[in-house]
């Protein structure tokens, strides 16, 4: 009954807004058109507010077009706008404007002032902040920004100042220094490693196009090497530089370069070359990574870095290796899942059960890959939590009536998908969970699938996985994945992680629809089906675009022996990378899927793999093993001898 009057209310707020024809909506449409056109005039004309839900944004779109264009918009109109939407999050965005004008300008005290009413500042906006502070004299400060000096990587350019407080205060040291241009060459950021380096004492500092000799051709600047580089830090530096980047090619090379020099390099110096060859061979997945990791002892690691230490040891099935990286980790990093996990294989694999034990349990009963895992090492298998009680009639109509829901429907309505997505997402924040499942509830029965999932994913305390993992389009789906033999939770799961279930999705490559199918594989399957006059418009029609996908589905399985971790991988990266990911041995599949090298398709097979256990428990009432499902990875030659079926459970509860 509460469901039936939550569907009569949507079904209400959806027809009320007029699929077109509306003048409103065509005074919004001109607006923003002549907002991206810069036309000021027409964007004047069609500002002013007619009653229409988002009549905000013209008028939005006239004020930061005004503080784009030179900065000098009258503040009484940008204040009362603040003030009249408060909360909004248009509001939070014009104010974001503002404070960026403000800085750029140097106008500390009126930045100071608004400062504050941001909720949720991004990195450029905090170091105006601190800029207005260090104008203040604030003693402090210097102390507070210090951090940043070993965490911030991409450097908005309102940061230098703040950074550059820190050398000429001496909060810094010069090995300090040296030790940023060395992370900023690893992340290759050579214009940010070189503005860092002129910071550097007289005596240290290098030459303006030395950095990027070493860097643009490292095998000619070794050979080229003088004789007494090791008397300078400067020419030491460079050597390093030139190892680790010549090491991202060729990491084979580059050890070979390290030991024609390592007898004048430092200890310190020596750790710090084979850590970053030993990361990037990680990354390439060759077998000399774990050992060239442990020859670099205790050098400091980036948490990339200290995750490919992992990885290595993993494919290498060195358990003592694994311990010893993942313990190594900063604290913050040790605490994920991903390490709790995997330090708590490495001490059963290692015989110290208890230790073990109490690894999982603190990652296990949560629906994420790991957690999952964890729970089965401790004999449990994934359980369904008890779902919320439905919601009111009352609580479909708070969200009925929230401005910004308002909003985010009307944007849907008018194409206008990334603002209403971020409507959406800005109007869930910090509600609580009755609020996230009325609104899930309410987008679900709009068909907005994308944001019920959202929503409801944000639950705290009270759960609805049936809003959380939607299983829209039943009646083309399971038909599909039982004429080609395919799992329907796996189907769901890669769905749901391809496209939210959202038919118009594109992805920035070209992948379209449902199931995310690129146009040139849509016109291959089309073709082995002999489907006649294919075009990529078809890809847009979800019975069509579902039948390409389930079917390339089906093709990828049966050509990476039948495995759908390798499947998955291939289905968001490419059959021919797959293949390629294999190790010389038979790996798990929960360590092959770990150590995939691109971190996108890293993070998709483990989510896929997840969503494919909850989804088998949505639909059928029962939950399988993920460590059964993710299974063995044969090796690269097909064998599968040297390494068990893993199951679930196995060590704790024999």
């Amino acid at each position: 009954m509460k469901n039936s009057v939550l569907a009569v209310l949507a079904a209400v707020l959806w027809m009320a807004l007029p699929a077109g024809g509306d003048p409103g909506d065509e005074r919004i449409l001109l607006a923003k058109d002549a907002a991206r056109s810069g036309d000021r005039h027409r964007l004047a004309q069609n500002a002013p507010p007619t009653g229409h839900v988002l009549d905000i944004y013209p008028e939005y779109w006239a004020l930061s077009n005004l503080v784009a264009r030179n900065g000098d918009a009258d503040f009484s109109r940008i204040r009362e706008f603040l003030q009249r939407n408060s909360g909004s999050w248009l509001a939070e965005k014009l104010r974001g404007e503002w404070l960026r004008s403000l800085g750029k300008r140097a106008d500390w005290s009126t930045l100071a002032a608004e400062y504050p009413n941001m909720e949720q500042p991004e990195q450029d906006l905090r170091c105006y902040h601190y800029q207005a502070r260090l104008s203040n004299g604030d003693p402090a400060l210097l102390e507070e920004i210090r951090p940043l000096w070993f965490s911030l990587v991409d450097t908005p350019e309102s940061c230098i100042p703040v950074l550059r407080a820190l050398v000429q205060e001496a909060r810094v040291s010069p090995d300090e220094v040296w030790s940023r241009v060395r992370r900023l060459m690893e992340a290759k950021r050579v214009t940010g490693a070189r503005a860092v380096a002129a910071w550097l004492p007289a005596e240290q500092l290098i030459g303006p196009s030395d950095l990027d000799k070493a860097s643009t051709n490292p095998s000619t600047y070794l050979d080229r090497l003088p004789a007494n580089f090791a008397a300078s830090r400067q020419g030491r530096e460079l050597v390093l530089i030139a190892i680790a980047r010549l090491a991202r090619e060729d990491p084979q090379g580059a050890y070979i370069r390290y030991l024609g020099l390592n007898d004048r390099l430092s200890a310190a110096d020596r750790s710090y070359a084979l850590g970053q060859i030993a990361w990037q061979a990680a990354t390439k997945l060759m077998p000399d990574a774990n050992a060239w990791f442990k020859a670099a002892g205790d050098t400091p690691m980036s948490e990339e870095q200290a995750a490919w230490r992992v990885r290595a040891a993993l494919r290498a099935g060195d358990w003592r290796a694994v311990r010893t990286a993942v313990e190594a980790m900063p604290p913050a990093q040790r605490e994920l899942p991903d390490w709790t996990y995997w330090l708590g294989r490495a001490q059963l694999a290692l015989g110290n059960r208890e230790a073990s034990r109490k690894e999982f349990e603190r990652i296990a009963g949560h629906p994420t890959f790991y957690s999952i895992l964890a729970d089965e090492e401790l004999g449990r298998t994934f359980t369904l939590p008890r779902k919320a009680r439905a919601t009111s009639s009352d609580e479909a109509e708070i969200i009925r009536q929230t401005p910004g829901v308002q909003r985010a429907l009307a944007l849907f309505r008018l194409d206008m998908r990334t603002e209403g997505t971020r409507e959406w997402n800005w109007t869930l924040r910090n509600r609580d969970d009755r609020f996230l499942l009325a609104a899930a509830q309410f987008a679900q029965q709009l068909g907005i699938y994308d944001r019920a999932i959202n929503a409801a994913d944000k639950t705290r305390d009270e759960h609805d996985y049936s809003l959380r993992y939607l299983a829209p389009y039943r009646d083309r789906i399971e038909p599909n994945a039982k004429n080609r033999a395919l799992d329907t939770g796996w189907v769901y799961g890669l769905m749901r992680q391809e496209s939210r279930f959202v038919t118009a999705a594109r992805s920035g490559v070209g992948a379209q629809g449902l199931m995310q199918v690129m146009p040139a594989t849509g016109q291959w399957v089309a073709g082995k089906l002999g489907m006649k006059g294919y075009n990529a418009g078809w890809l847009q029609d979800p019975d069509t675009n579902v039948m390409l996908g389930t079917t390339y589905m089906r093709m990828v399985l049966e050509g990476l022996d039948n495995h759908p971790v390798l499947a998955s991988a291939a289905y968001n990266a490419g059959p021919g990378r797959a293949k390629r990911w294999k190790d010389s041995k038979p790996l798990e599949g929960a360590v092959y899927a770990e150590s995939i090298p691109f971190n996108e398709t890293r993070d998709y097979v483990k989510k896929v793999m997840a969503n494919t256990i909850i989804y088998t428990a949505l639909l059928e009432g029962r939950a399988p093993s993920l460590k059964a499902r993710l299974g063995t990875i044969a090796a690269s030659d097909g064998s599968t001898a040297g390494l068990g079926s893993p199951a679930p459970g196995a060590g704790l509860e024999e």
